[in-house]
């Protein structure tokens, strides 16, 4: 609201605060659903590292897009990137070795739209890519972690 305040170039309507607040609260959500499921604190970081990535990926991408701006219809190929992630995270059943490899998948389809963007002319995103990808590495680290310490410990997440 500062922002909006400041500068004609952030203009908000309703919608916008309302999309924004459903995100915060889906988000806040899930990482307190799996904060309550387990005590791992790799796990629990990881969680919210791979939600803080989605989080930001849409937000971006709704706000002004990652590939040329907001309306380019060459933003959809960053919903298969969440799609991966949700998919995979689905079929891990949340476990911690499976969300290793979901959130790899998920890094690699990540970089797959910015290569096909470079390749067909939309654009140049691989900073911002690359960004991501870190991200979500770094939550596949984290959970390969989570995986070796229920190991270990012999007990579920």
């Amino acid at each position: 609201m500062v922002a909006m305040q400041l500068t004609e170039e952030v203009a908000w309507d309703l919608a916008d605060f309302v999309i924004f607040g459903s995100m915060l609260v889906g988000a806040c959500g899930a990482y307190e659903l799996a904060a309550r499921v387990t005590s791992n604190h790799a796990y629990r970081a990881a969680v919210g590292v791979a939600l803080a990535a989605a989080f930001i990926l849409v937000w971006m991408n709704l706000a002004v897009g990652i590939i040329g701006n907001e309306e380019n219809p060459a933003n959809l190929m960053v919903g298969g990137v969440l799609a991966v992630g949700i998919v995979g995270a689905t079929i891990a059943r949340f476990r911690p070795q499976g969300m290793e490899r979901a959130l790899v998948a998920t890094a690699i389809a990540q970089a797959l739209v910015a290569v096909i963007a470079l390749i067909v002319g939309w654009g140049y995103t691989l900073i911002l890519t690359g960004f991501f990808v870190a991200l979500w590495l770094t939550s596949a680290r984290l959970f390969r972690r989570a995986a070796r310490e229920q190991a270990h410990a012999g007990a579920a997440p």
